[in-house]
């Protein structure tokens, strides 16, 4: 996915709440970007979350990309590979929303040269919340991408989200979501999205999302995925 901001599945923007500790959460997934100049697919993929101590989680993403742009084929091998810790420092009260942050770094393990990762380690630094009233849930915030890599620049994003449950086996959600240029001379976003949960049991899940822009640069953004959790006393669902 070049160096775009990822965030948490299957939307772009994210939400502060780790895992529980000693609980996991395991995806596999695809997702893909498209914008008027090139075709970006991470797939097949993995995300492994840990809880390595309470309001802590360990967080990895492993992926296999493929991309193209115009005059040239698609490339596929093993891209950048993402670590990070979410940390939660103010849980949600009645009154008052839970706080978190998620610092990132995308490891230089693709190929750049062939458009398969970004040629430098690059570094994510949001800041989220998150509230929930009855079935409802809203969260969002934002941060700043610190990429040093040849062509490429440092921008700012911003989302946020509202969801539903719809039941005991569906939440719904859209979002707003801008992203900075990331490139030298490129152009930022705005993008619509829309997606959700279908819950097959407390710890099996299949995730989806799709959207594009309306504002800025051309890009139609969707992902598709299988979430599994669990732990020593029981699931860990978010």
């Amino acid at each position: 996915m070049g160096a775009g901001s990822q965030a948490g599945p299957p939307f772009l923007t994210d939400d502060p709440e780790p895992v529980g500790l000693n609980h996991w959460e395991f995806y596999v997934f695809g997702l893909g970007d498209r914008t008027a100049g090139a075709k970006a697919i991470s797939a097949p993929a993995v995300e492994l979350n840990y809880g390595v101590a309470e309001n802590t989680q360990f967080h990895m993403v492993a992926p296999v990309a493929n991309a193209s742009s115009p005059g040239e084929g698609w490339a596929s091998g093993f891209g950048d590979t993402e670590l990070g810790v979410k940390y939660r420092f103010l849980e949600e009260t009645d009154f008052l929303p839970q706080i978190g942050i998620f610092p990132l770094a995308e490891l230089a393990t693709g190929d750049g040269a062939r458009g398969l990762g970004n040629g430098r380690t690059w570094y994510q630094l949001p800041v989220w919340a998150q509230k929930s009233w009855g079935p409802w849930t809203t969260y969002g915030g934002g941060g700043v991408v610190l990429n040093p890599a040849p062509s490429q620049r440092d921008h700012g994003f911003a989302g946020w989200l509202v969801q539903r449950d719809i039941g005991q086996h569906l939440t719904l959600g859209t979002e707003l979501f801008w992203q900075g240029a990331e490139t030298a001379g490129g152009r930022g976003s705005v993008i619509a999205n829309a997606g959700g949960y279908l819950r097959f049991t407390e710890s099996f899940n299949l995730l989806f999302s799709a959207g594009r822009s309306f504002s800025g640069e051309r890009r139609t953004v969707w992902y598709l995925g299988l979430y599994w959790t669990g732990g020593p006393d029981k699931a860990a669902g978010k």
